[in-house]
């Protein structure tokens, strides 16, 4: 946690770091460098990634060694180089720990996205190299030599991706996001052969590798359910279904392949019920029916069932997954076209008719009729025009609820619209055709907490289609949230009042009508203060905002936005340390508020450490921040600067690093710096 620090600099030599000693670090640095470079290789995935970085570590361990046997005192500056190196060799091995945990199939989806992380933390120990002080460090020439090599490799440093991980990245992605497996396999990519040379240069080659796998896989999958991303937990149900069917595929044993061929006798070859029910594979089977899946479907938790059995297992009033218990955020039900091309190919591969296979699934097609009314009533997010009317149909049902049902039914049908709101744009824009808001609008002053947390958050989910925050305003709603987020029944409805804001005020007219409310500006400074931490969140990424209005920045400033801001710059739990950045940058070009962000004392070492450690964009705001205070108040905020032992070292680093706007201010400020020294040196002589 960033933490204010007093401008003069520390004792010349420190025996320990403030958190862990000296030698205490030293050894955990030794130990952790010690974990990674003896760590097993990589099965398979980012071999040249961990390759360069065990390299560097094992250079840099032999560094520590040598500084370990010296027994000598460490300049603070060296101390602070090493805790930033063993947070970076933190980082290192956990990375290292997930890609050898995690499936492999999953992270040769995601080699971009790992590639870039073994990058960032190479990146992180230039940084960290950069402020070390070799000639203060009683060590040998050749170790001298060898971290000066490092850290200007390190400034070299490029993203490595491997070209062959992509290669292979591509043909898995051609194969899960294909739904026609058939033309697939007829291309050859699902040949037996080929499929099995492909998993084995993944590293899957046997039985239990495959069980490994989709273990892993389903692991994932409940991981990912819940956080909105239906692609990505599609495309892993896709890959469990790739797995589960390469497994069948190896279990097949070559003196049956004879039998498995088509004949044109289809009659005499058919199993009998029994047998076929028996040799289905069990991820075929639908979990609830233990029965071939004709029509497998993903729900919210990531896990597929057949669609039949899950409908009536949802009609039948239950809200949660059969098979982990995990409560439903929605009740859509997504195609997985994966498996039912799977299992066709299997009823194909097996001379097993889909039919005959419904046939020994109990009771699983009676009722054919009302299963498709199941289906129409829950797959919400089908793209078919009767999916369209139903939506239309319930969303007028529901707001007729709004109008005329007692507070019970009220506070249902708007939790119900919530839910509704929350998936599609197409539901948006029918929920408010059928009339919604202005009812909506409304029920923002009913005195029921639910009521009222629930219309706002429907009202929230429907202003992200960018013509309902025309009607929204149209309903006169800015006195209403206002009112929502400065006194609302429960914190939840406080910040997504905020929420909303934020999202209406993504449009110029909308930022001038709660700009001139008179409490909204003061309403979401006080939750910043108070709220939790995705409030203050909400709360400050609305006030940014509403202060990119020039007419705001004074109310901002009034309502004491500048003192919290830099306040919760200093509170990691916070979780807000850009969006504060941002709105202090944007308050500087406002005269109360360039006044008041100079008077701050602690405002400057904050934006120092921030300079090195903080984000991309925080980074930018932070430069920013500093640029301005020099230009307003040079000589004084030069001094604060030239005084504090880490400014220059943290602009020179920006300076080499950092973005192309970042690296401009940065040079400005150090030709400032440079400007004041000139002047004082003439005054001086």
């Amino acid at each position: 946690m960033l933490t204010a620090r007093m401008d003069a600099p520390p004792p010349p030599f420190m025996a320990s770091t403030g958190f862990l000693s000296t030698a205490s670090l030293l050894d955990s640095l030794v130990q952790i460098c010690h974990e990674i470079f003896s760590t097993e290789r990589l099965p398979h995935v980012q071999l040249k990634n961990l390759s360069s970085t065990r390299r560097r570590i094992k250079l840099l361990s032999s560094f520590f060694e040598e500084i370990q046997g010296s027994n000598n005192c460490l300049p603070p500056s060296c101390i602070l180089c090493l805790t930033e190196l063993l947070t970076v060799f933190q980082g290192v091995k956990l990375l290292i720990h997930r890609c050898k945990q995690d499936s492999k199939l999953w992270s040769l989806l995601q080699t971009h996205t790992i590639s870039n992380e073994f990058y960032l933390l190479a990146k992180e120990v230039g940084k960290a190299l950069d402020i070390l002080p070799l000639s203060l460090l009683d060590i040998t020439t050749d170790t001298k030599e060898q971290v000066e090599l490092l850290r200007k490799q390190a400034k070299k440093v490029d993203l490595f991706v491997d070209p062959r991980e992509v290669q292979r990245r591509e043909e898995l992605l051609q194969v899960i996001t294909a739904k026609n497996y058939k033309n697939i396999r007829d291309k050859g990519l699902f040949d037996t052969r080929k499929v099995r040379d492909f998993m084995s240069s993944v590293g899957l080659g046997t039985r239990v590798d495959y069980e490994e796998e989709i273990f892993k896989l389903e692991q994932q999958a409940l991981k990912q359910a819940g956080t909105g991303g239906l692609i990505v937990i599609s495309h892993i149900n896709s890959l469990i279904s790739m797995v589960s069917y390469c497994k069948s595929m190896i279990s097949i044993d070559n003196s049956n392949e004879k039998a498995q061929e088509p004949t044109h006798d289809n009659t005499d070859n058919f199993m009998p019920s029994q047998s076929i029910n028996a040799n289905i594979p069990d991820e075929f089977r639908c979990p609830i029916s233990l029965d071939l899946m004709k029509d497998p479907v993903i729900i919210a938790s990531g896990h597929t069932y057949d669609r039949h059995s899950i409908a009536q297992w949802i009609n039948s009033g239950h809200h949660t997954c059969p098979k982990s218990g995990q409560r439903l955020i929605h009740m859509a039900l997504i195609p997985n076209y994966a498996l039912k091309s799977l299992v066709h190919e299997w009823c194909q591969e097996n001379n097993t008719p889909l039919d005959e296979c419904a046939s020994a699934s109990s009771d699983s097609e009676k009722g054919s009729s009302k299963k498709k009314q199941c289906e129409e009533a829950v797959d919400h997010i089908s793209a078919t025009k009767a999916s369209v009317d139903a939506v239309k149909m319930t969303a007028e049902f529901l707001v007729g609820k709004l109008a005329t049902g007692s507070e019970v039914i009220q506070r249902q049908a708007a939790y119900e619209l919530r839910l509704l709101a929350k998936t599609g744009m197409d539901n948006r824009r029918i929920i408010a055709e059928a009339g919604a808001i202005p009812f909506l609008v409304t029920l923002l002053m009913s005195n029921d907490p639910q009521i009222q947390e629930n219309s706002v958050t429907a009202l929230l989910n429907l202003s992200i289609y960018d013509n309902n925050k025309i009607l929204i305003m149209a309903a006169s709603a800015v006195d209403n949230i206002v009112q929502v987020l400065e006194s609302g029944k429960t914190m939840e409805a406080r910040e997504n009042a905020a929420a909303t804001i934020f999202s209406l005020s993504l449009i110029d007219e909308t930022k001038i009508a709660f700009g001139a409310h008179p409490r909204a500006i003061t309403a979401l400074v006080e939750l910043i203060k108070e709220g939790n931490t995705p409030g203050k969140r909400d709360a400050a990424m609305a006030l940014l905002n509403l202060v990119a209005y020039n007419a705001n920045k004074a109310a901002a400033v009034v309502a004491g936005a500048v003192p919290l801001l830099i306040e919760l710059l200093m509170d990691d739990k916070a979780g807000i340390t850009d969006d504060a950045l941002s709105v202090l940058t944007l308050l500087m070009a406002c005269t109360k508020g360039l006044e008041q962000i100079s008077k701050s004392r602690v405002l400057i070492p904050l934006l120092i450490d921030l300079l090195r450690f903080g984000s991309l964009k925080g980074k930018e705001n932070s430069i920013t921040l500093l640029l301005g205070l020099c230009k307003n108040d040079g000589e004084d905020v030069a001094r604060r600067l030239l005084l504090n032992p880490r400014s220059i070292p943290s602009l020179q680093s920006l300076s080499a690093d950092g973005s192309l706007r970042a690296r401009r201010k940065a040079e400005a400020v150090l030709r400032l710096l440079n400007r004041c020294c000139s002047q004082s040196q003439i005054h001086a002589s």
